[in-house]
């Protein structure tokens, strides 16, 4: 595992763009004996093992795609693709289903059912490489899923999880003022986008503390203001771009139509023109309660159960939500951060690194959500 992630780590390539290492990894399961499908939803393939015994189709999804970063490491397997690097831990997501194949290949005759390994392309980027895979017919037939997320804010030994609402869905929005440029001593003949823009900032902060239920978690933050040229020109146009997080759908559209409220009434309130864009991201990802019940129980009997933390909700995103609205499973965080070897940078930072034990910890609690789910009657703990 650790000699295919830095061969991953070092030659890294951006989401819908993942020709070279979706060819690598066909190479390396056709090695290992997997019946192996490619081009599924673009870059995607479908490793398919099926047992000697009867059983269920259990899925296993890792995700290959890489990020827009300079790797800033000093590392001999650092990135080589100038401004592309594996700062998420995707590369450590694909060794592992590599691994885990590698593991279901050797063992057909004792394996219960079939084990179908998905690895999705454009996990970073939306729309997402999940929804073109699933339309592809990833899921046809399959009874349960599980996918994990090596995790660097989480301690190496532990395993997190909860049941229900786990990560949030994330959306987009671009707010483009247009106003009418001026002389900045002579405001009364212009309209003034960065003022309006800024009164904008301060207004969407109202969304969440008092139209939100105080219980219903969210998020709406403005994350770029650009405007304005120099010091005496009052700018003609400002555009904010920012994200909005929800658990919910409710809450979800319900912000949407509140921000789109609010947008166009400080417009109108000051003269001004403006264009609104919401791109719709991906939906929370929402745990199967049984199947996480079991995870608790199958991370229990794997590592003890004080490795085993009941996680709280995160506001990140991740569209493993497409394939948890259409068949029952569990999303899993596997702690890989430790502050001993460097491994304690945030996910997207650029000098991001993760314990690589904790692909070890990462397989074993795959397979073990599987051959768990495999044993008993099918969809019970």
């Amino acid at each position: 595992m650790v000699r295919w992630r830095r061969h991953l780590h070092q030659y890294p390539e951006l989401s819908f763009h993942e020709r070279v290492t979706s060819s690598w990894i066909a190479s390396q399961l056709a090695e290992l004996g997997c019946d192996v499908r490619t081009g599924v939803g673009g870059h995607g393939l479908i490793a398919v093992i099926q047992g000697e015994l009867p059983g269920p189709v259990v899925a296993l999804r890792a995700d290959i795609d890489a990020l827009p970063i300079q790797d800033e490491k000093t590392c001999d397997y650092a990135s080589k693709v100038p401004n592309v690097m594996h700062a998420c831990g995707h590369d450590g997501h694909t060794s592992t289903l590599l691994a885990i194949a590698a593991y279901y290949s050797a063992n057909r005759p004792s394996l219960k059912g079939e084990r179908r390994l998905l690895f999705q392309p454009a996990e970073e980027v939306t729309p997402g490489g999940a929804k073109p895979m699933i339309e592809d017919g990833a899921l046809e037939g399959v009874d349960s899923i599980y996918g994990v997320h090596l995790w660097t804010p989480l301690a190496h030994g532990l395993v997190a999880s909860k049941p229900g609402p786990f990560m949030s869905a994330a959306d987009e929005f671009v707010i483009d003022i247009i106003g009418r440029g001026g002389h900045g001593g002579l405001p009364h003949q212009a309209i003034d986008a960065i003022m309006i823009g800024s009164t904008l900032v301060q207004s969407v902060q109202s969304i969440v503390s008092r139209n939100v239920n105080p219980l219903q978690p969210a998020v709406v933050s403005i994350g770029s203001f650009q405007a304005g040229s120099t010091n005496n020109i009052i700018a003609e146009r400002c555009r904010l771009k920012g994200t909005v997080r929800s658990f919910d759908e409710q809450t979800r559209m319900m912000i949407h139509d509140r921000l789109e409220a609010l947008v166009t009434h400080v417009c109108q309130m000051h003269g001004a023109e403006f264009e609104y864009q919401m791109r719709i991201g991906y939906p929370p990802v929402v745990n199967d309660e049984v199947e996480a019940e079991r995870f608790f129980k199958v991370g229990g009997k794997l590592f003890g159960e004080a490795s085993v933390v009941r996680s709280e909700a995160i506001t990140v995103a991740e569209d493993f939500s497409y394939y948890l609205e259409r068949v029952p499973g569990c999303f899993m965080f596997v702690g890989a951060g430790n502050e001993s070897i460097g491994a304690s940078y945030s996910h997207h930072h650029p000098k991001f690194n993760f314990d690589e034990n904790a692909m070890l910890r990462a397989a074993r609690l795959l397979i073990g959500m599987a051959d768990d789910y495999a044993e008993g009657d099918l969809g019970t703990v």
